[in-house]
């Protein structure tokens, strides 16, 4: 059984409390893949009640409901992840805490993320996370994060 998996930069969406967030989210691809949704995972920490703050793995339900073959990984990282992160589903939380605070304090949820923004979701934390497990692995880009133009997510150069 082979598993293909690599890691993307991924920039938070505008307009949203994860704005100028940078996150390395490692993608697994199924071998059934694209018939079976790939699995991902936010690599340094993010405060959302779909993604569990301690491993990073996105909640699965969210992505097979939405998944469909026709999805592509640039799909992922320009539609659904910015979705994710635009639109949370506290009704099916993988970070109880997140979600609680949504729904019962939207400011303070809101603050909550960008805390967790400028702690954990710079580019030097984006650049570090993960490397005490895995030196090898080969970073992909999505876009050029060194620009200070306001793109959104851009090309994904593999």
């Amino acid at each position: 059984m082979t598993v293909q998996e690599f890691y993307v930069r991924f920039k938070g969406p505008e307009e949203t409390p994860f704005k100028g967030g940078l996150w390395k989210v490692h993608v697994e691809l199924p071998d059934q893949y694209p018939y079976k949704s790939p699995s991902i995972g936010f690599v340094n920490r993010i405060f959302h009640p779909n993604i569990d703050e301690i491993s990073g793995s996105v909640c699965l339900d969210v992505i097979n409901q939405t998944w469909s073959p026709m999805f592509d990984m640039i799909n992922i990282f320009e539609v659904f992840l910015p979705q994710l992160l635009r639109y949370p589903n506290p009704t099916d939380p993988l970070n109880g805490e997140a979600a609680a605070l949504l729904m019962r304090d939207p400011k303070t949820y809101e603050s909550k993320v960008k805390e967790y923004v400028s702690k954990y979701a710079t580019k030097d934390a984006a650049d570090e996370a993960g490397d005490e497990e895995d030196e090898e692995s080969e970073m992909s880009s999505v876009g050029d994060f060194d620009s200070d133009d306001e793109e959104p997510a851009g090309q994904m150069e593999v």
